[in-house]
Formats: structure tokens, C-alpha cells, sequence
């Protein structure tokens, strides 16, 4: 039995009580690793990782030239298949899994510092749902992904990024608009997916975290429910020897302390953006790092493992297409969704450059300050995962092009900022 981030008098403190078949405390019980069979050593070694993005989950923005490829109409994976066809469709995605993330991707991963990879997947991939026009085979280059983490020592975190329904509207959820996720039978649908990723690939070595699913929204949602599936997921999983990863559903990094008694190897992942409403697009670069300083604070103050398991480098949407594709930016006025615009904050023109080396002297110095601020926040707490490996044309997303320009730390370990 390991106890992070406790004592040497409390671990032998909780360890007697727990011979005595007492009821650990509430604070301490989802901290505590109870078998030795976790592949990675949450809470004493930090998580240094990148997500996989745009990969097995079509996102607009990651990869745009996909999508100027089809008509306007297509906005996520769904229509992209329904517009295109099974034929058509599965030729396009067939080679933009070939292409997108290979084997050499996790050897540069293993020679920038990285521990870990987030791979996020839809449940269309994993235990399709009759009637739905996605196409297959993104699965079986998940299972060649774990064997080439594997390889170069990096663990995974397998993330269902997409419910049947759709849990939060969003593009990345697979089907942008409604949140019918928890309506009829896509709950147990969800399990469905979970229980299959468990028995498939639970027992790889490389295998040290799933995730349940990726930014329920909450607020959208019957919170009982939501907190009512995360116990299940974790009673379907609690013995396969990973850490069982659940979103906060954007109630707030510190407000699941009170949830969890009794249950063990849970890791609570938050995402931590400053982009994506009008009041952090405002903020010069003093106030972006003591933002993310105490958001750190926040993540480290909780009783669960937790980890960012999503940020970047980006201080404005700029981005082609990142509040979705024909949609514009927050931060020059052009977004407008459903009626509801944005005021002006500053002009996007070199902002949105493509490139790392394109970049102003003064937002590479910004970019720079900022993602190794995050570093050292998160790692206050257990760790970060960046979002994402790399991008077509968004810079500030692109993990792999900001450590070749030098944004980076080099090593990982020398980042400070708070």
C-alpha cells in the first residue's frame, strides 16, 4: 500500500487504522493508492504529457485542411461522415490516422521530457450505436498507439472524448450542438464503450489511466446523475490497475473534495483555458500567470490526485476555427453564435500567424512566460497535460512546434514562473 503526498507518521497512522477495518479518513481516502498494480506513480511523480488531439476525434481547428476539403455544412466528425459517406469518409480518416501521430511522434514525446499521452476517442470507435454514420477503424490504431508508447516507457491515458448524445455540444464531443447525453440509453451506451476499453486494453502495460469521459457539462446536466455515472465507471474499473480518471464537469477544481469517500485511485482531471470569454481575454501576460498561479494553488489544495489534464499557451481565440468552423474570435469581435456576438479587444492579425517562428518577439516572449508559469503551477499539484502534440496552424496549441522554437522549458523540470 502507497500513501501520496502524506507523512511518514500519517501513512503509519492511516495504515493502523485501516488493520483495524476503520473508515479512513475523507480527506485522505482518494489520495491513496490501495494495490500496487498502478502503472504510474501518481502523487510522487509529476504527469508531464501531451494529448493526442485532432487524432481519432476530428477537431476543425487542429486540422483545418480536412475540413476545407468538404462542404460547409460539415462542422464535426458527425456530419463529416454523413455528409461524405462510409466510403468516402472512412478513405479521408484512414489516412489521417496513417499520418497524423505515428510511431516516431512518441520517440520526439520521449527526447522532450514526456511521461504521458492522453488519447482522446470517441464512443462511435470503441462500440458503435446502430444508426449513427461514423466509420470505423480508428480503434485498431489506438492499440498500435499503446505498443509504440510502450516502446519509448511513456504510459496512457485513454480518454472517451465523446458520448453518444454528445455530454457537452461541443465539436470535440463528436456532434456539435444539443447535449442529449443522460437522455434514454445513452448512459448505459457510455458504459458500454468503458467496459470494452477496460477489457481490451486495461492490462497493457502502458495502460495507466481511462478517463470516463472528457468535459461533461455540468451545468447543463443533473449533476446526481453525472456524479452517479462516475461511480459506476468507477465500479466497473476499481480492479483493473489503473487510475480512474473523472472531469470536474466544470463545477470547479476544488469542489469534488467532499465526493469520493471510499473509493480509491481516482484522479480528478481540470482543464484550465484563458481564452474563451471576454474577461481573460482582456488580461496582459502579469495577470494570464498569477491567474494560472492560483489556479495551481487551487489543484494542489484538493484531497484526489489532480492534474490539468488540459491547457496551452494561447492568451486570445485567434486560432482558424477555434470556437468552431465558420465561427470567428472573441478577441476581435467576429464571434457570433446563435445571436450572441463579442465586443472588440484587439486585432487578430499576427496573433493568428501559423507558425511558431511568425510570431512577434513580444508574443513569443508572452507565450513563453505563460506555458512555463502553467508548468509550475500544475506541478503544485500532480501534473498537466498539454493540449495538444501539434496543430496545422495554431501555434499556441502546438506543443511539438513550441519546444523546436524554444517556448518550452528544456528540461520540463527547470520551468518556473510561480
Amino acid at each position: 500500500m502507497v500513501f501520496a503526498h502524506l507523512s511518514s507518521t500519517a501513512v503509519a497512522a492511516v495504515a493502523l487504522l485501516a488493520s483495524f477495518g476503520d473508515a479512513l479518513p475523507t480527506g485522505l481516502i482518494s489520495k491513496i493508492k490501495r494495490d500496487d498494480s498502478l502503472k504510474f506513480s501518481f502523487g510522487s511523480e509529476k504527469v508531464r504529457g501531451v494529448n493526442l488531439g485532432g487524432w481519432f476525434v476530428l477537431e476543425p481547428w487542429i486540422t483545418p485542411s480536412i475540413f476545407e476539403a468538404t462542404p460547409g455544412n460539415v462542422v464535426d466528425e458527425y456530419t463529416f461522415c454523413k455528409t461524405l459517406g462510409g466510403g468516402e469518409a472512412y478513405k479521408r480518416l484512414h489516412s489521417h490516422w496513417s499520418s497524423w501521430i505515428t510511431e516516431g511522434d512518441f520517440a520526439e514525446m520521449k527526447q522532450m521530457g514526456l511521461n504521458m499521452v492522453r488519447i482522446p476517442i470517441g464512443y462511435w470507435s470503441v462500440s458503435p450505436v446502430d444508426g449513427d454514420p461514423y466509420v470505423q477503424g480508428a480503434y485498431d490504431f489506438l492499440g498500435k498507439a499503446l505498443d509504440w508508447a510502450n516502446d519509448q516507457g511513456i504510459k496512457v491515458m485513454i480518454d472517451l472524448h465523446g458520448a453518444p448524445g454528445s455530454q457537452n455540444g461541443f465539436d470535440n464531443s463528436g456532434r456539435k450542438g444539443s447535449i442529449d447525453w443522460t437522455q434514454g440509453n445513452t448512459v448505459s451506451q457510455t458504459h458500454k464503450a468503458l467496459n470494452k476499453i477496460k477489457n481490451d486494453h486495461a492490462s497493457h502495460p502502458a495502460v495507466a489511466a481511462i478517463e470516463l469521459l472528457n468535459e461533461p457539462m455540468g451545468p447543463s446536466l443533473d449533476m446526481d446523475t453525472v456524479r452517479q455515472f462516475y461511480m459506476d465507471g468507477w465500479g466497473d474499473l476499481k480492479n483493473s490497475g489503473v487510475a480512474i480518471t473523472f472531469h470536474d464537469a466544470f463545477e470547479g477544481v476544488t469542489s469534488w473534495n467532499d465526493w469520493g469517500s471510499g473509493m480509491w485511485n481516482l484522479l480528478l482531471d481540470t482543464h484550465h483555458y484563458q481564452v474563451f470569454d471576454s474577461g481573460t481575454l482582456q488580461m496582459g501576460i502579469s495577470d494570464h500567470v498569477s491567474t494560472a498561479c492560483s489556479f495551481g494553488n487551487g489543484m494542489a489544495s484538493n484531497n484526489k490526485w489532480t492534474i490539468a489534464g488540459e491547457w496551452s499557451g494561447a492568451q486570445t481565440d485567434c486560432a482558424q476555427w477555434l470556437n468552431g468552423r465558420g465561427v470567428g474570435a472573441r478577441y476581435d469581435g467576429t464571434y457570433n453564435v446563435n445571436g450572441a456576438g463579442s465586443s472588440y479587444i484587439g486585432s487578430c492579425d499576427g496573433k493568428y500567424s501559423g507558425t511558431v517562428s511568425g510570431l512577434s518577439s513580444a508574443d513569443s516572449n508572452n507565450i513563453k512566460t505563460f506555458i512555463n508559469a502553467q508548468i509550475s503551477a500544475f506541478e503544485k499539484a500532480d501534473g498537466w497535460i498539454f493540449w495538444t502534440w501539434h496543430t496545422e496552424a495554431a501555434p499556441e496549441w502546438d506543443f511539438q512546434a513550441l519546444v523546436k522554437g524554444g517556448l518550452i522549458a528544456q528540461p520540463l523540470s527547470s520551468a518556473t514562473g510561480c
